[in-house]
Order: structure tokens, then C-alpha cells, then sequence
């Protein structure tokens, strides 16, 4: 099952890091990643993921990276991927 982690919040060296420590501890595969920076000072980031071999169930997932999103200062959330296309449609 695919996924779409989204994340924001002030940039900062370590960041990227601790999020991507924290989806291979759990076997969750990023497919595919984009990043911004905006006004040098703003992370917004998008990545596609792969949870087919995680040992965590979808909202063990997400729980875990809301925990990681506050202890980092940052908003960190994942949709299905099918509800992420849907939401976007036009």
C-alpha cells in the first residue's frame, strides 16, 4: 500500500534526517521525495511511500509520526494514497 507523508515547519539541519530514521526503523520505503524551502526559512516536503513490509498498521503509522512532528516542531501527516488522489481530482 502506497502512502503520501506530508511535512512542514521551520527548516533545520536534522529534520529530513529523524523522519527518514523513523520510516526505515519501520520498513516503510520512500519512493519518491520533493522539498521546498520557502523564504529560506519554511521545509515544506512531500514524499510517496511504501508501507507493504512496515510492521506498523496504518494508524500506528500516523500516531507515531504526529509524536515525531511535535517533538520535532513540525506538522507531519500521511494519507492513503487513493484518498490523497481523490481530495486533489479536479
Amino acid at each position: 500500500m502506497k502512502a503520501v507523508i506530508t511535512m512542514t515547519g521551520k527548516d533545520r539541519i536534522g529534520v529530513i534526517g529523524k523522519v527518514c530514521t523513523y520510516l526505515a526503523e519501520h520498513r516503510i520505503n520512500i519512493l519518491d521525495i520533493s522539498q521546498t524551502v520557502i523564504g529560506g526559512e519554511y521545509l515544506n516536503m512531500a514524499m510517496i511511500v511504501d508501507l507493504a513490509a512496515s510492521d506498523l498498521a496504518f494508524d500506528a503509522i500516523a500516531a507515531g509520526l504526529d509524536e515525531l512532528g511535535q517533538e520535532i516542531c513540525y506538522v507531519i501527516r500521511i494519507q492513503h494514497e487513493e484518498i490523497f488522489k481523490s481530495m486533489h481530482r479536479v
